[in-house]
């Protein structure tokens, strides 16, 4: 199987979208079950398509952007095998003008775990993992999966963190037993702390823990933001503001496709007050530089 290489062109491309989702691989299988799926659909009031690989490659190219893809493997807590990180590696491999992959390991998995991230960093050539700590139910903080960000510390490959609020389980009872707490980013305060060679994005506005974030990526320094998840127009104040100043560089765009949309996300940032000049930082230059692309 081929092993990933970018081929991006970065003085075509007007963006990197940070933050896009793989839900449904080339045999129509989805990493979440049916009623997750459809509760975020409705949190997010959006029943649009979910392209495959191929899709989303298109879908990007045709806007001048790349876009870093990815699932999540929570097969542990959910019962639902994930969509292979590796056929998303392929996928990504043949796409490489504009696709750039995170794989995905349950971190309830342990060693076999570590042993995935291995492979999928040696073999397959992904640049990240992403990790939903409320979706995967365990608590980032906790050594047990120090092993794992060890790994990822000594490849040189990013640690992507889902913090803050979610729409999976949203509505559901109980919202169907997933646990908000976990996805606090101050718990990622403790990984920054004991791995500070290893660079960790908290993805989203972290609602209702934003001061939160922004004081953890103000004292640890291999720590990033990116912007998915919500409308820009509904930003917290306090995060517009220190990207416009101390975190300009370290804050990236991400839409949350196919969720929201960066044609969206675009029309959008034209109601937050991002200064013009941090632009260019958070559309494409800050990931340029973390990503080393």
């Amino acid at each position: 199987m081929t092993r990933y290489e970018s081929a991006i062109d970065l003085d075509a491309i007007t963006a990197i979208d940070m933050h896009v989702h793989v839900e449904i691989d080339d045999h129509g299988h989805s990493s979440l079950p049916d009623d997750l799926n459809e509760a975020a659909s409705a949190y997010f009031s959006t029943d649009g398509p979910r392209p495959d690989l191929d899709g989303i490659a298109a879908y990007y190219r045709e806007r001048r952007m790349a876009a870093v893809v990815f699932t999540v493997d929570a097969e542990t807590l959910l019962g639902q095998p994930a969509i292979s990180s590796v056929e998303i590696a392929a996928g990504a491999a043949r796409n490489n003008d504009v696709l750039i992959p995170f794989g995905s390991v349950d971190p309830r998995k342990g060693t076999a775990a570590i042993d995935q991230a291995r492979r999928l960093i040696e073999d397959h050539g992904v640049r990240g993992f992403k990790f939903h700590p409320t979706v995967q139910g365990f608590d980032p903080s906790d050594p047990i999966h120090f092993p794992l960000y060890r790994v990822l510390q000594d490849a040189g490959v990013v640690a992507l963190f889902h913090t803050g609020q979610t729409g999976i389980g949203a509505g559901l009872p109980g919202g169907r037993g997933l646990r908000l707490a976990l996805s606090n980013p101050m718990l990622l305060d403790t990984v920054a702390a004991e791995h500070p060679e290893l660079q960790i994005i908290m993805a989203h506005p972290s609602v209702p823990w934003q001061d939160e974030a922004l004081s953890v990526a103000t004292h640890k320094h291999n720590t990033w933001i990116d912007l998915s998840g919500w409308s820009p127009k509904y930003f917290p104040a306090e995060l517009v503001r220190y990207a416009n100043s101390m975190l300009k560089d370290r804050v990236l765009f991400g839409s949350d496709f196919p969720l929201i949309t960066p044609d969206r996300w675009l029309r959008d940032v034209e109601k937050a007050a991002f200064r013009p000049e941090v632009m260019p930082g958070i559309m494409k230059d800050n990931a340029v530089r973390l990503l080393g692309l």
